[in-house]
């Protein structure tokens, strides 16, 4: 995965479910303040800066835990309000204020940046007000993005939530009274779900207890909200009172508030909604399910395909896949077929870490090695660095083989490429080279960190982002491996064939779960028979798409597009195509939808000749 980077994914869980918190007086008028700035600037290019920034501003007043993801430390003690008519209500004027000025500037007037983030922002406020018509709320969370599992993390101390001063440990006090109130809602919204015949299926479910009761503890050192605790003996922030006093405190927030919140979310799903969840896993089965998944096509690939469209562009890209592992099976002169080459690569020791120690140390070794060959291939590179570490225990078990965490705006954090190392038969070495590419550099790391770190990009496009673009591209600077000297090794060359397969795979399969009424164990064979995948990756993999469905779409159609891109302008440049230059158009602006990105590289192509 998550594809979608882990950050803004797992935020994204919070922010998806259009919550607002609610706006008081001052804000009211502040806010109106800044509009009459906004419509007293003399030119449209004045008038469209100002709006940007004005959105992103409401926008992070209604998720302010997002808001902690990209450095606005201002609403570190916040929560998102209460799921409820009137918090949705407000989320979805915000979108329809902003799409009427954005209506009223004259597009004409605009060029370069400007229109460019004009045709941007208009295009995603139309979207999110069409996503209204879908009650995704009634469903908001999953074992894969669920606010239970995001929240733990943040309060982990190793996420984006700061523990450095006594503000910061009250702050995180706070929150977490809007955490528990918001799960209050959560209850509430899921139970309007039940009788509405929108719910989870049953096997989606089964993960999401496990993930819960973890949290009900006994003991507040064994909790994981008590991290932050532990780090108070090396902080000289703090005095020795401070310091008691915020054990005390975390351990009666710990006990009396989280405790009781997940245990009473616990009891919830196991009594009352899992014996109402459904046996069929397809969106199409739910009300307007139809619909409601062409429009998850539409948002996750930013493209006019049809399920029909990916489902056979998949079939063949899994088939030529096939044919290039055979020819991996010649090269070895491995004596059986392919499906007894696939057992083999699933059970030789020779193919897999000892330790989650030795996976980790593998990977941060294959960094330095990666990043001596970049400039080949590239000229602009992230200022900030990243690590390697291994998926908390907590959230291990239902989790992507490996995902991303972008680095702290202001440089503080470093970016995070996190592998599972829950089931270390899922992880074989023959992948690390091309997991390492995806995750961090030249994929997920560098494309996200340098759209962070350029100079006069607005906020909603810094800290924006399309799955199909930046899984796209992950997967696109997989395909780079061999020309940056990489793969020689016909094993690593097998593995990038292997994550080639399941993002091939996911075409096929996430369209036959959501359009053509496959059920989970028809995905699950499928997937077994065309790739030497460890069965519990199958089985995870098949109840990711069943959980976010659409999402796995982006990968194969983004990297195709790019690729497209790429092979048309060296075509039409011929011995004028730079590829480095070329994939600095790719990255410098950020994260575009893909008819965006292709009329800004036509136009480029237009001024190298």
């Amino acid at each position: 995965m998550k594809k979608t980077f882990l950050a803004l994914a797992l935020v994204t869980a919070l922010a998806g479910c259009n919550n607002a918190t609610q706006d008081t007086h001052a804000n009211k008028e502040a806010q109106a303040s800044k509009d009459a700035q906004v419509s007293a600037v003399a030119s449209p290019q004045q008038q469209a800066q100002a709006l940007f920034q004005s959105y992103f501003e409401e926008s992070m007043a209604l998720s302010p835990v997002y808001a902690t993801f990209v450095g606005m430390n201002e609403y570190n003690d916040k929560f998102s309000a209460p799921i409820s008519e009137e918090s949705l209500a407000q989320s979805l004027a915000l979108e329809q204020k902003y799409l009427d000025k954005i209506n009223a500037i004259d597009e004409s007037a605009l060029t370069g940046q400007d229109l460019l983030s004009y045709q941007i922002f208009k295009r995603d406020r139309e979207l999110e007000i069409k996503g209204y018509d879908f009650p995704s709320y009634l469903i908001p969370l999953n074992q894969m993005y669920g606010i239970h599992n995001m929240y733990a993390t943040l309060g982990s101390g190793q996420s984006a939530q700061p523990f450095n001063t006594y503000l910061d440990y009250q702050n995180f006090i706070s929150r977490t009274d809007g955490f528990s109130a918001y799960m209050d809602s959560v209850i509430v919204a899921m139970r309007e779900g039940m009788e509405k015949g929108v719910v989870l299926p049953t096997p989606i479910v089964e993960k999401i207890l496990p993930q819960l009761s973890v949290h009900v503890v006994k003991d507040a050192k064994d909790s994981v909200f008590y991290g932050p605790v532990t780090m108070l003996s090396d902080n000289s922030e703090l005095s020795d009172e401070q310091k008691q006093q915020v054990t005390e405190q975390y351990q009666d927030m710990i006990l009396n508030t989280l405790v009781p919140t997940y245990d009473k979310f616990y009891q919830f799903i196991e009594t009352e909604y899992l014996p109402k969840a459904r046996a069929s896993v397809g969106l199409s089965e739910l009300p307007d399910g139809k619909a409601w998944y062409e429009y998850q096509i539409e948002t996750n690939t930013t493209l006019p395909l049809t399920a029909e469209e990916l489902h056979e562009f998949g079939q063949q890209e899994v088939a030529r896949i096939l044919a290039e592992m055979n020819k991996v099976k010649a090269q070895v002169e491995f004596d059986g077929d392919l499906k007894a080459f696939f057992k083999f690569l699933q059970e030789d020791e020779q193919f897999y870490w000892d330790s989650e120690e030795e996976v980790v140390a593998a990977y941060m070794d294959i960094k330095d090695d990666i990043n001596q060959r970049l400039p080949k291939l590239f000229e602009v590179f992230p200022k900030a660095d990243y690590e390697v570490r291994a998926v908390e225990a907590f959230r291990a078990a239902s989790s992507a083989g490996a995902s991303y965490q972008s680095p702290a705006p202001d440089g503080s954090r470093p970016g995070i490429f996190y592998i599972n190392t829950h089931n270390l038969k899922a992880q074989p070495n023959f992948i690390l080279e091309t997991l390492s590419i995806h995750e961090a550099s030249p994929g997920h790391h560098f494309q996200i960190t340098i759209q962070q770190e350029v100079k006069d990009l607005p906020m909603f496009r810094k800290f924006g982002g399309y799955t199909v673009f930046s899984e796209g591209w992950a997967l696109y600077a997989e395909s780079l491996g061999k020309e940056l000297g990489l793969f020689s090794d016909p094993y690593q060359w097998y593995g990038r064939l292997s994550d080639e397969q399941l993002r091939a795979m996911r075409l096929v399969v996430d369209t036959g779960l959501h359009a053509f009424g496959w059920t989970r164990e028809q995905a699950i064979d499928f997937m077994a028979q065309n790739s030497s995948l460890a069965m519990s990756d199958i089985e995870a993999e098949v109840e990711r798409y069943i959980s976010i469905p659409g999402q796995a779409l982006a990968y194969k159609t983004g990297q195709r597009a790019i690729r497209d891109l790429r092979n048309q302008a060296q075509a039409e440049l011929g011995e004028k195509f730079d590829v480095r230059k070329f994939h600095t158009q790719v990255l410098i602006d950020g994260a575009l939808p893909m008819p965006i990105l292709e009329k800004k590289i036509m136009a480029w192509v237009a001024t190298q000749k």
